[in-house]
């Protein structure tokens, strides 16, 4: 698209619907694996600590996109239920390394699985075999959108 070409109505349509969408069903997926003792922020930080492994408390605030006092006490938090602990990093004796503990990696997966299972659930009940076929479809167009 050029520098003064307006997206088309379908494009900025198709924007909104899908933003929309995928926003009341992250809702949706989350609110069905939701654990009573810990809170969204927390279960934000279990799972990134899965994904990226030993990172530094500035690292986890950055990557949330929170304050590093507040990374701070939600690390704490998961500290005192045994999810995650703090360790020397080998390399910089002044920084501490978070990870997950057997248990935070029990409950990291634990927590997917039901969210797989929910979903996978809804898409069996409420749709077709051709509307399922249909989700992919899409799934595969808009990750194009995440490439660069």
């Amino acid at each position: 698209m050029s520098e003064n070409e307006s997206p088309s109505p379908s494009a900025v349509q198709a924007s909104r619907e899908v933003r929309a969408v995928i926003s009341r069903l992250r809702r949706r997926i989350l609110k069905a694996s939701e654990v009573e003792d810990l809170t969204l922020g927390q279960s934000s930080v279990l799972a990134r600590l899965s994904d990226r492994g030993s990172v530094t408390a500035s690292e986890l605030a950055a990557i949330e996109g929170v304050r590093h006092q507040s990374m701070t006490a939600t690390v704490t938090a998961l500290a005192s239920m045994g999810l995650v602990e703090r360790r020397p990093d080998p390399d910089d004796g002044r920084r501490l390394l978070i990870t997950l503990t057997p248990e935070g990696v029990r409950r990291v997966e634990e927590g997917r699985q039901v969210r797989t299972e929910w979903l996978a659930e809804r898409l069996q009940d409420r749709c077709t075999e051709e509307e399922r076929r249909t989700v992919i479809a899409a799934m595969a167009v808009l990750e194009r959108l995440n490439r660069d």
